[in-house]
């Protein structure tokens, strides 16, 4: 049964990055439940346009959907879009994402994860909307080992451009969330995988090349561990949370704060991942499985700007909205696969 939002089922729900992996899977989610749905995406080009391109079509065709291309760094356009559909609520999946793309075009992540950003929080508070959901990271944990990954451990030593500018996110939210009395609520995403997935992502990635009898680069020799989540789990952890406004914490203490909550806004950011880390050795032996051929793999090095291993805890999700993984990492690439070779044509 889909959870009861706070926002009326008749006010829209602007989605920014609905052409996107992630952001389209809750779009279609949001239509499902009967929701009115705005997609903003601006289509860049940092992976193959054409998937995209596939995932909007498939949203043009749904009752509820109206579709935006829109650069979220191009303020008026994104006011204008607000002011025509006066959405009720935000779910910002939009970013540019990627660890190692940071050292290549640094620019790309200052456009849209920090100027995009704070353009979405003016358009929030300018449009006094009930609730901003926004894309945080795993990466944010940064130089921390302290695993699992608990909310209220230290974010202060991002090692990528892309973590970086991800934990200003938090800041930024936390900052308007105080100012204006704007709910706002920071997701941390682990590894997402699935169905649409993006073609730079690790199962995707592999898959295409173990398809074509390509060599895969095993970074670190193999010595990683990823916390692997399905999106089927991420989208009901998503909208869950979409429909939990947070508030003030009355039992935050400013004499030991913690970045995960607020006692001076309404403010909350949770970890949203399936709370079991894969190695990833494990991975591509269960990729081999349901593709049916062994991948030849290349040894390299650690790559700049990546970490050895990922490992969230989920208990916090749960406790507010009950958020709890169901798909195994089996079933999860089976249904991977299978999307893969009909896409794909394999």
């Amino acid at each position: 049964m889909a959870p009861q939002l706070s926002i009326p089922v008749d006010d829209p729900i602007l989605v920014t990055g609905a052409a996107g992996f992630i952001g389209y899977h809750v779009t279609q989610r949001l239509l499902a439940a009967g929701h009115r749905v705005v997609g903003v995406d601006n289509f860049t080009p940092y992976y193959d346009v054409r998937l995209k391109q596939a995932r909007w079509e498939q949203l043009e065709g749904r009752n509820n959907f109206s579709g935006a291309r829109v650069d979220l760094a191009d303020k008026d356009a994104l006011m204008a879009v607000c002011d025509t559909h006066e959405p009720g609520g935000f779910i910002h999946l939009a970013a540019q994402p990627g660890v190692r793309y940071g050292m290549e075009n640094p620019g790309a992540y200052v456009e849209s994860n920090l100027i995009g950003f704070v353009n979405v929080l003016e358009a929030a508070r300018a449009h006094e909307i009930a609730h901003l959901v926004y894309a945080s990271t795993s990466s944010v944990y940064g130089a921390n080992r302290a695993m699992p990954f608990a909310e209220h451990h230290s974010a202060a030593h991002p090692v990528s451009l892309y973590a970086a500018t991800k934990r200003a996110n938090e800041l930024l939210a936390h900052s308007y969330s105080h100012l204006y009395r704007i709910p706002c609520t920071g997701l941390r995403f682990f590894t997402v995988y699935g169905p649409w997935g993006r073609p730079d992502m690790a199962p995707q990635k592999f898959a295409a090349r173990i398809f074509a009898g390509d060599p895969i680069e095993v970074y670190n020799g193999g010595k990683l561990s990823r916390d692997f989540t399905f999106v089927d789990d991420i989208v009901e952890g998503v909208v869950r949370a979409f429909g939990h406004i947070p508030v003030v914490d009355e039992n935050w203490n400013a004499m030991a704060p913690t970045p995960d909550s607020s006692g001076v806004a309404p403010f909350r950011i949770f970890n949203i991942g399936r709370g079991a880390p894969v190695d990833l050795m494990d991975f591509i032996a269960t990729l081999e499985k349901h593709i049916g051929r062994k991948a030849n793999m290349i040894m390299t090095d650690m790559q700049p700007g990546d970490v050895e291993g990922t490992w969230c805890d989920v208990s916090a999700l749960d406790r507010a909205v009950g958020y709890r993984p169901s798909v195994s990492l089996d079933e999860g690439l089976a249904k991977t696969v299978k999307w893969f070779r009909a896409f794909y044509k394999v």
